[in-house]
């Protein structure tokens, strides 16, 4: 299978972990040789109520013994689909109230960037410094990160950049801006949180000149960071609201959200303005309603933000100088990268998954599924501390 993995399946580094899995539950992963792995990772925070939630397993079989894919995006109603855009209209601000279903948020991304041109007339989009929003040639140019998008130029013209909690900057965003695309909170940079009113005053800023504000909650949303989605916390309304990751449950999806009549301009001049084969995918979309259901009613959101709390209190250490973030959307910012990369591989050899973040190389990665125990948060800083002192010793 090691074989099969690096000969036939195309690989994303020259050097993967290549854990071979065998099952997942609750928040543990088991490999084919029958070790057990605490999941401090989640999926890269894709897996919000643990591996095989009950509830999500529950749905998807459901669904399947109703049907599959029978339509592309926005010909039939399909139920859970449609339940699933009301719910979401159901626990967000009056002005989101029409929801676009995709397979990624990567692809959500490139959707809201054509609606922002579609509703504006305008071509010019802004993005951020050191920002992430996926891998798509759309998402990919709205990257604040010049070496890994180099290789792929050229790439959508008239994409400017703008240094995020940076007031002055925001001057940048004139009546010639089509859109503003920003992350809550930047997730590849570091889990940098906003400072300041800033998204308060980006909103604004945005209105003043009739731009469309994209905010980006791939990463902080789905509860993460003790609300459901991150912008809560910021008093920040955007125009279109952009999700993925959390809210599949462990299956595949994206969605961006924004008011009907903004959502609208993309049904018509031309027809079929954005279209998708599998987005809205009923299985998925179950899957999606019973995570979004579970984390309305089960309390888990309220409680991240004191598992939050405990981790930050256990992980105290002299490599450690911050732990970034909110909730369990957190980054122990270590002494070096040299650091961070040897704990990450010497935790997989304990029995604990951690992660790195794409820009910032001393980040670890610290995004436990939220169902995770208080018995398990001790469990995986307990190894993460004894990591960091063999470390120390072998330095």
């Amino acid at each position: 299978m090691i074989s099969d993995f690096f000969n036939f399946q195309a690989q994303t580094t020259p050097h993967p972990y290549a854990l071979s899995i065998k099952k997942a539950k609750g928040s543990f992963i088991y490999d084919t040789d029958g070790r057990k792995y605490l999941d401090f990772v989640a999926g890269v925070s894709a897996c919000s109520l643990g591996h095989r939630h009950p509830a999500v397993i529950k749905a998807i079989k459901k669904q399947l013994k109703k049907h599959l894919h029978v339509m592309v995006y926005g010909e039939y109603i399909q139920e859970s689909a449609v339940i699933l855009c009301k719910t979401l209209a159901d626990v967000l601000p009056d002005s989101l109230s029409c929801t676009y279903l995709t397979n990624s948020g990567t692809e959500a991304i490139d959707g809201a960037l054509k609606l922002a041109r579609r509703a504006t007339g305008r071509t010019e989009l802004i993005a951020m410094h050191n920002a992430y929003h996926g891998n798509t040639m759309g998402a990919l140019s709205v990257m604040g990160y010049e070496s890994r998008k180099k290789p792929f130029e050229p790439l959508l013209p008239d994409v400017n950049f703008i240094h995020f909690n940076n007031i002055e900057d925001l001057s940048k965003i004139t009546s010639k801006t089509a859109g503003v695309v920003v992350e809550t909170i930047q997730g590849g940079a570091g889990f940098i949180l906003p400072q300041n009113d800033y998204l308060q005053s980006l909103r604004k800023r945005c209105t003043d000149v009739g731009a469309i504000l994209i905010l980006d909650e791939i990463q902080p949303g789905m509860g993460r960071t003790g609300k459901l989605f991150g912008f809560e916390h910021y008093n920040c309304i955007p125009d279109i609201l952009v999700m993925g990751k959390g809210l599949g449950g462990g299956m595949p999806i994206g969605a961006f959200t924004a008011s009907k009549d903004l959502m609208y301009l993309l049904s018509d001049e031309p027809k079929l303005g954005h279209i998708t084969t599998f987005g809205g995918h009923p299985v998925i979309a179950a899957a999606a309603l019973a995570t979004l259901r579970v984390l309305g009613s089960s309390g888990i959101i309220e409680e991240t933000l004191l598992k939050e709390q405990l981790i930050r209190e256990l992980l105290v250490h002299p490599l450690i100088s911050e732990i970034r973030g909110k909730g369990l959307m957190l980054a122990a910012m270590l002494s070096s990268d040299d650091a961070t990369q040897w704990v990450i591989k010497d935790c997989l050899k304990r029995g604990v998954i951690l992660f790195g973040l794409l820009y910032e190389s001393r980040a670890l990665r610290i995004t436990p599924p939220l169902t995770i125990s208080e018995k398990e948060i001790r469990l995986g800083c307990n190894n993460i501390l004894k990591s960091l002192d063999a470390y120390t010793v072998k330095k």
